[in-house]
């Protein structure tokens, strides 16, 4: 059986929440059924969910390795050089 709960939020504040859900594969029904499933479980607050966004320079080693391009080194020396840069 379910149930409707109405809640009041700043539009602005949803729409960011609706982009996170979105991201890891969630709409805003399920996230909230998930969050008071924890509220439950945990008999409290539970712990934060968020989606981990890859920076700038992680976004292209990923492309990169996509792509088949990966870096190779002959050293440890060389390698150690280049993570350092």
């Amino acid at each position: 059986m379910s149930s409707t709960i109405t809640v009041r939020v700043d539009e602005n504040v949803k729409k960011q929440a609706g982009n996170v859900f979105k991201n890891v594969g969630m709409d805003m029904s399920t996230a909230i059924n998930v969050f008071l499933k924890q509220v439950i479980r945990s008999n409290g607050i539970p712990f934060p969910i968020s989606a981990d966004i890859p920076n700038e320079v992680t976004m292209k080693a990923i492309k990169d390795a996509e792509k088949g391009k990966m870096a190779s080194f002959s050293s440890i020396e060389e390698l150690m050089e280049d993570l350092n840069d």
